[in-house]
């Protein structure tokens, strides 16, 4: 009974001197009238109970933690830290200092008063990424912006940036005067041009004619094959007429040997074939050690192939008068004729050299309300629009699309996975400049897709051109989302957001190219072509 009482007068004591702390804590303000009294008395009561302030604290400590890891908007944070009085720009500086560090190590930027570009390293061992940044080409009006994302080494994407580009330029120059009412010297008149586009026709008829011919012939073997047919060596001598390429010899005695064997070793000898096909290619990409690799040099080296294939022929390029028609040039021509040429030079120049290398290529060009952009590879474009819509400026060359995939099996070929989808089991684009293993046996091809926009209809805000690195990490959405909030920065938002890729993981090569519209057109600044 005792103790009972004292503990009563303990817990009175300590409960009342316990009030008056707070009271006398809590009071520093005389209320002016009795509402603010009374409201102040409800705050006491319920705001300062020690589990309200642990919970405002916790809330206080998680809305710190989602702004390091940026998982809200950036628009929600940005209210917050003005309402506190923290500066923009102070908030977006102390983020790139933590990004920077290891990527800004290995760096390289370019700014004009329109564009930016910022590409980093990254965790490769090597800078295979190239970019060009080429406004008012010549005075013309004509800008141009590409993007190479080399892989296998640097020389592909290098030669792309000085010969092709070269020859991009010098024909862009040409077109654009021929436009504009100048005559050049020695240049033809339109009736040879006229006479080389139906030289061109005639010859895409009869290559057509020849896989028409080709897919009859295949069709027919193969029912021959399925009935059992004993002496097929009839259509495997007329399939044998239609064969442009060492592929196509190897893949037929694979078929030829299924038929023999009958239906049921089929699947076999396609694994046999595709086996076969893949310890050549990866052959050619081994080192000098392997016998295939020396037999395959020691060919290159004596201008042989080896198998008797025919030789492949230059695509052709015309002169600049031919790209240009009642006054308006045909950007897209150019580009793809000159993709193709410089390829076939760069596969021929990396035979001599035993160099593997090959490129992606994307390349913008702008003149007046025209937007042209070419496409060979997994580069990509995006464009946001007037309002911040993320359009696709390209779309990616990959080996499991249907398109591809079709054309790489008619060529004797095949995909693989192997982390991600590859062709042949190696490469993991479709189309490139180079890579000429693949190229000889038509695996991987350099055709660029070619989109044209109109700027008065979609009256963009900026373009991004950028390598596959930073597409690794962020989507066109995302992408264009993030860049808008910062085209108020140097680099108009490209350098926070390739270091904002690099952080988020990527293992590529990072470039970043963003061109600044206004009121749907370029302004054309001061950079040297």
């Amino acid at each position: 009974m005792e103790d009972e009482l004292e503990d009563k007068i303990l817990y009175q004591t300590l409960s009342k001197s316990h009030m008056k702390l707070l009271s006398k804590f809590a009071v520093g303000v005389t209320p002016l009238n009795s509402s603010l009294s009374y409201v102040w008395k409800v705050m006491r009561v319920y705001l300062l109970k020690p589990e309200v302030l642990i919970a405002g604290l916790l809330i206080c400590l998680f809305v710190l933690y989602l702004q390091a890891a940026e998982v809200w908007s950036r628009g929600f944070i940005g209210r917050i830290s003005n309402s506190l009085g923290l500066g923009k720009a102070g908030g977006r500086s102390g983020k790139l200092s933590m990004l920077a560090s290891a990527a800004e190590k290995h760096s390289w930027d370019e700014r004009t008063t329109g564009s930016a570009v910022y590409a980093v390293q990254g965790r490769r061992a090597k800078m295979e990424d190239r970019f060009v940044i080429s406004e008012n080409i010549n005075s013309s009006g004509i800008s141009l912006f590409a993007i190479f994302d080399g892989h296998g080494g640097e020389y592909a994407a290098e030669y792309a940036k000085t010969v092709l580009i070269k020859n991009i330029h010098q024909k862009l120059m040409q077109s654009s005067a021929i436009a504009d009412g100048k005559e050049l010297p020695g240049s033809p008149n339109a009736a040879v041009c006229a006479e080389d586009d139906r030289k061109q026709k005639e010859e895409e008829k009869e290559e057509k004619v020849d896989d028409k011919q080709e897919q009859v012939v295949n069709e027919r073997y193969k029912v021959n094959a399925h009935n059992g047919n004993s002496d097929p060596s009839g259509a495997v001598q007329r399939r044998q007429s239609f064969r442009k390429s060492k592929t196509e010899d190897t893949v037929g005695t694979g078929n030829n040997g299924a038929a023999n064997g009958g239906g049921g070793g089929g699947g076999g000898a396609a694994a046999n074939n595709n086996q076969m096909l893949e310890n050549d290619l990866l052959s050619k990409y081994m080192g000098n050690q392997s016998p295939a690799r020396q037999q395959v040099k020691k060919n290159l080296l004596n201008g042989t192939s080896g198998g008797g294939e025919s030789v492949p022929t230059k695509p052709k390029t015309y002169d600049a008068r031919c790209y240009v028609q009642n006054g308006s040039i045909n950007f897209g021509k150019i580009i793809t004729d000159e993709v193709l040429a410089a390829d076939y030079d760069l596969v021929e120049a990396a035979k001599k050299m035993s160099d593997f290398a090959g490129t992606t290529a994307l390349i913008a060009v702008i003149h007046r309300t025209k937007l042209i952009v070419a496409n060979v590879g997994d580069s990509r474009g995006v464009m946001c629009d007037f309002k911040g819509n993320a359009i696709p400026l390209s779309f990616d060359h990959k080996p499991q699309q249907v398109r591809e995939q079709k054309r790489i099996a008619d060529a004797g070929g095949f995909i693989a996975f192997k982390g991600v989808w590859r062709v042949a089991g190696i490469l993991a684009t479709s189309r490139a400049l180079g890579d000429y293993p693949l190229k000889e046996k038509n695996l991987v091809i350099a055709n660029p897709d070619v989109l044209s926009f109109d700027l008065v209809d979609h009256r963009p805000q900026f373009l991004i051109l950028a390598s596959d690195g930073l597409w690794d990490t962020f989507t066109n959405e995302e992408a264009v989302a993030y860049v808008r909030e910062r085209l108020d920065e140097p680099h108009f938002g490209a350098k926070s957001i390739a270091l904002q890729s690099y952080s988020r993981g990527s293992v590529d090569n990072i470039t970043v190219l963003v061109i600044v519209l206004k009121n749907g057109r370029y302004e054309i600044g001061s950079s040297s072509n």
